[in-house]
Formats: structure tokens, C-alpha cells, sequence
């Protein structure tokens, strides 16, 4: 079983970054695509960003092309999220989670307890 556990996010005024870290126990993460999605006071769910197992292709959402990036060190067991240029609207709680089954399959199987990001105006 692998557990996620998240850190690094606080408050940050708008145009400032944040990077998000996503440590993970269990062996097999090294093989498991992992993403980042973020959620906001009344709203739902959304994806971020993802990763597959080897690092060598990535997928964002829309609203955080050219902002964010996410990496992930296999050594270390750890996914993060760099985040520049942070609007008041990626204020949320953000989520690492991880795939057992692939970069594209849109299934994330395990997921962390979240860290708060919030971004001032």
C-alpha cells in the first residue's frame, strides 16, 4: 500500500510560487504515473497535472500551462509541483495522487490528505 504525503503549500501573494512536494512510501511508486489535483471552497475536484512512471511525458490542465510543472525524483519517492505566477484562483487544496494504471487513464488509485495553497490578491 502506498501512502502520499503532501507539503509545501502556505500563503503566497499573487505573481509568487509555491513548489508542492508529494513524498511516497511503498515500493512501487516508481512505476505509477502521479498527478496533482486541486480543490476550491464549493467546487469540485480538478486535475492539475501528471507524470508518468519514467518522467518522460507530462499533461496539464489549461489553466496552469506555462505556470506550473510538475517532476518527480524516483530516487527520492517524490512528485512536485512548481507553481509561478500564482493567481488568487489556484487558492484550494491541493492533492497528489497516484496511478497503477497509466498516465492517460484518467484513474488515480491513492491519494494524499491534501495541502492548503492560498494565493492573496
Amino acid at each position: 500500500q502506498v501512502q502520499l504525503v503532501e507539503s509545501g503549500g502556505g500563503l503566497v501573494q499573487a505573481g509568487g510560487s509555491l513548489r508542492l512536494s508529494c513524498a511516497a512510501s511503498g515500493r512501487t511508486f516508481s512505476s505509477n504515473a502521479m498527478g496533482w489535483f486541486r480543490q476550491a471552497p464549493g467546487k469540485e475536484r480538478e486535475f492539475v497535472a501528471a507524470i508518468s512512471w519514467s518522467g518522460g511525458s507530462t499533461v496539464y490542465a489549461d489553466s496552469v500551462k506555462g505556470r506550473f510543472t510538475i517532476s518527480r525524483d524516483n530516487a527520492k519517492n517524490t512528485v512536485y509541483l512548481q507553481m509561478n505566477s500564482l493567481k488568487p484562483e489556484d487558492t484550494a487544496v491541493y492533492y497528489c495522487a497516484g496511478s497503477r494504471v497509466g498516465l492517460y487513464s484518467g484513474r488515480f488509485d491513492y491519494w494524499g490528505q491534501g495541502t492548503q495553497v492560498t494565493v492573496s490578491s
